[in-house]
């Protein structure tokens, strides 16, 4: 059984872990969050600092702004920490590098197996299919969400864009500008409506051929399920910054 502490236990994705914890048989020893829920099942604190006892692997569904505090604290108490939070700066992502030289810690911007396996043959189509086709990447979400385009679009467009050693510009806006497409071109599209939990949509066009992958999330329980994944996995693993990516590649 895993000893959890659960960051950001007070919002959606922190009730669909702690469901998913129960069902699984792992154990929330204590929530992290600064509006704490007064029917808890756990003690809640508006700290990580506050709590005094001993976790196996902290899970954080909080907010980016949390993540340097909770670095320091992972650090400080040898403790695995899974970011499944989004809207990270390029410095930040650089600072879990730094800290995962001393500590494990596990970081994907979508905490779902199947997108992770989408991203993979994302990778794979964009390598085989060459230059020749254009890609273009739709993404679609619920009305309150603050980041557009989605973490999990940038993970896909990033995911191709490596795949080969040419320029690959993220296109964003395409009405800014009146001119033909570009060879390369990664063009990236963002809706927000009603209660869309998560939509991603890739598509690959060639001459007289299209090829789409898709992946449609109609849960929050995938990406609940998906971090308690992370958090048994990274559980027995040694300092290093680990993603969907060694889940996927140990199947």
């Amino acid at each position: 059984m895993l000893n959890i502490l659960l960051c950001g236990c007070g919002g959606r994705m922190g009730a669909a872990v702690a469901a998913a914890a129960k069902a699984a048989g792992e154990r929330i020893v204590a929530g992290v969050d600064i509006n704490p829920a007064a029917d808890s099942p756990f003690p809640i604190y508006a700290s990580p600092e506050e709590f005094a006892g001993k976790a196996d692997v902290i899970v954080d569904f909080s907010h980016h702004s949390a993540l340097q505090g909770l670095l320091a604290y992972a650090e400080r108490t040898a403790t695995p920490l899974v970011i499944c939070t989004t809207g990270h700066s390029d410095e930040q992502v650089a600072l879990m590098h730094e800290y995962a030289k001393r500590v494990p810690i596990f970081f994907s911007r979508n905490m779902s197996l199947g997108i992770n396996l989408l991203i993979s043959l994302c990778r794979r189509a964009a390598a085989t299919l060459g230059a020749d086709f254009d890609i273009e990447i739709i993404e679609k979400h619920h009305n309150q969400k603050l980041d557009a385009p989605s973490g999990t679009a940038l993970m896909i467009a990033d995911a191709i864009a490596e795949s080969d050693n040419a320029e690959h510009p993220y296109i964003y806006d395409r009405h800014a500008e009146r001119r033909k497409r570009a060879r390369g071109e990664i063009g990236l599209h963002a809706v927000r409506g009603g209660t869309i939990v998560g939509e991603h949509e890739v598509l690959f066009a060639g001459k007289d051929e299209t090829l789409t992958l898709a992946h449609s999330a109609s849960s929050r329980e995938v990406f609940a399920t998906g971090a308690l994944r992370a958090a048994q996995f990274l559980a027995t693993k040694g300092a290093g910054l680990y993603s969907m990516d060694d889940i996927v590649n140990e199947l």
